[in-house]
């Protein structure tokens, strides 16, 4: 892992391979390490880069509520920082929702995007209170109750125990000040289906057959020509785990596909 400062606060990454560069956003209580079966099978063909988001991993964990907005600019400063000036950016779950945000704002920095689990749709009532009851279970119980809790529910049933266990440890290292923050920037972020349907760049949208918490209907929001959409079968909302080889099939043929079109 790397690291380098932006805007006051220090971000965390992986930066693997050559080529195109491919930006990789992971879920919430999770890091860069939900990569690490996928990155290599990226990396032989591309420049791969996974941050650890702000809250996560490795990187700083302010105190107080973040922004969705303000995770995407994270982003950016990074991509500044390294003096990268367009990329692929795919987001995992809350990755997807910095996604849009970025892609709305900083679109001109992009060559395409993706959302893998994840949705424009904004939290309903129901799932904003259950923020807010996250965050109570986070300062209360603590983050490894919290992970324990949430970890299940990610996987379709009958995934392989290992992989549940290497989620947790993974998520375990969430700074608990860390994943109050980002569910609370979750809880407020906008509607942003029309990011998908009003752009112009490739658009990439995965959804895992099992996947209870984003179901597919609520991922393929457009069928617009620019937009391929991705189910793969078997899988829950962690397909970086439950099917890695199939998901980095997916992502180089996204990437590679408006080259060949052109």
């Amino acid at each position: 892992m790397e690291n380098v400062r932006c805007e006051g606060s220090n971000i965390c990454y992986s930066d693997q391979g050559q080529g195109e560069v491919i930006v990789l956003l992971h879920g919430f209580c999770g890091s860069s390490a939900y990569f690490e079966q996928v990155i290599p099978l990226l990396s032989s063909s591309y420049r791969v880069i996974a941050p650890d988001l702000r809250g996560h991993g490795a990187s700083d964990a302010p105190l107080g509520a973040y922004s969705i907005d303000q995770m995407a600019d994270d982003v950016l400063s990074l991509l500044n920082a390294l003096e990268i000036t367009n990329v692929y950016l795919l987001g995992h779950s809350l990755g997807g929702y910095i996604t849009l945000s970025f892609a709305q704002r900083h679109g001109s920095r992009l060559k395409g995007f993706g959302l893998i689990h994840s949705t424009g749709y904004p939290d309903s009532d129901e799932a904003k209170e259950k923020r807010l009851k996250s965050v109570s279970t986070i300062q209360n119980d603590g983050i490894t109750a919290f992970v324990d809790s949430l970890v299940p529910g990610l996987f379709a049933p009958g995934a392989a125990p290992q992989l549940l266990e290497r989620a947790k440890e993974i998520g375990y290292k969430t700074p608990p000040q860390g994943a109050a923050g980002a569910a609370l920037a979750m809880r407020e972020r906008p509607d942003r289906r029309d990011v998908i349907s009003a752009t112009a760049l490739p658009v990439l949208l995965v959804a895992g057959a099992e996947d209870t918490l984003v179901p597919a209907e609520r991922t393929f929001t457009s069928d617009k020509a620019n937009v391929t959409k991705a189910t793969i079968s078997g899988v829950g909302h962690m397909s970086m785990y439950e099917a890695p080889e199939r998901l980095a099939e997916v992502i180089k043929d996204f990437v590679h596909a408006p080259v060949t079109k052109k």
